[in-house]
């Protein structure tokens, strides 16, 4: 309650003072008084039940800043704090990456190969094709572990082609590239990054790439961040999708990132480095249309 409500009810009548003095405008204070609702906290409301909705098509997955970029592509038009202090009174949150953990061991005795990206991550459209980067992770089963290559483009943040097995000998990161290389099949010189696990390094993984006109390059030994947007995919991932349950079998984990992959993070998610465009609608030049469930009249 109002404090100059208990005022007035003592016998100081005068309104308009007691609003001017608590920076509070007189319709405010009547509709308080009356108990109608206003119409901010009406529109707060009804904007908290979309965040909601935006919130649990994404699988729990989006904070502030995809939820505002849902919000507006579906033209409803609010800021990003004001989304942001909606959804933390309402108690929505989304889901934040874990630190990244080193799952590839380097062969000592691998040949020297050049780092030709350098840290060099910026998106691109022109340069779609051109600079690919690839690593592993571990996927863990009541079967056992599933491991999982994947193979993404630099330039769209789109996961191009990957591959899974149950373990991690040189054919599992090499199916990742044919298969990307069967799916987008660029011009000879393409740059495939990775870090200096003994797969990337091994000679099988050489002819293959040699094959297929692919220039390797590695990163420095120790260092994730050369490979970084390898390593967030997988943050991103197991956040999102891997460590939310438990696997019961490897073909339960494979059909769940398949989905993950082909159905929600390359076609739906919205990427901060995008501009909170999907990989594909990146690609294409287009925008996103709302998820099905923020669709407005």
């Amino acid at each position: 309650m109002y404090p100059f409500i208990e005022a007035e009810q003592a016998g100081k009548h005068n309104v308009k003072r007691a609003c001017e003095l608590l920076k509070v405008s007189r319709s405010a204070y009547y509709q308080h008084a009356s108990g109608e609702q206003s119409t901010r906290a009406r529109v707060d409301e009804e904007l908290t039940a979309k965040i909601r909705a935006v919130h649990a098509a994404s699988n729990g997955t989006y904070g502030a800043p995809r939820i505002h970029a849902e919000l507006a592509e579906a033209g409803l038009r609010h800021g990003r704090k004001r989304i942001a202090r909606l959804m933390r009174d309402d108690g929505v949150r989304g889901k934040s990456p874990r630190r990244w953990q080193a799952t590839t061991i380097p062969d000592p005795a691998a040949p020297t190969r050049p780092d030709l990206v350098q840290r060099d991550f910026a998106v691109n459209p022109a340069a779609i094709d051109t600079r690919w980067c690839g690593d592993i992770t571990y996927i863990n089963t009541w079967e056992g572990w599933l491991y999982l290559a994947t193979v993404i483009d630099l330039a769209s943040r789109r996961v191009v082609g990957w591959a899974v097995a149950d373990h991690l000998k040189t054919d599992l990161v090499d199916a990742a590239l044919t298969d990307a290389l069967r799916r987008r099949r660029p011009a000879d010189g393409l740059v495939f990054h990775s870090d200096r696990g003994c797969q990337y390094t091994s000679a099988q993984h050489a002819r293959l790439a040699k094959r297929h006109g692919v220039r390797l390059s590695v990163g420095r030994r120790g260092q994730c961040w050369d490979n970084a947007v390898a390593e967030s995919f997988f943050a991103t991932l197991k956040t999102e999708l891997i460590h939310r349950q438990a696997w019961t079998s490897r073909q339960a984990a494979y059909q769940a990132t398949f989905e993950y992959i082909e159905g929600w993070y390359n076609t739906r998610r919205r990427h901060s480095s995008l501009g909170y465009q999907s990989p594909v609608a990146y690609e294409a030049g287009t925008s996103l249309a709302p998820l099905p469930a923020l669709r407005v009249a």
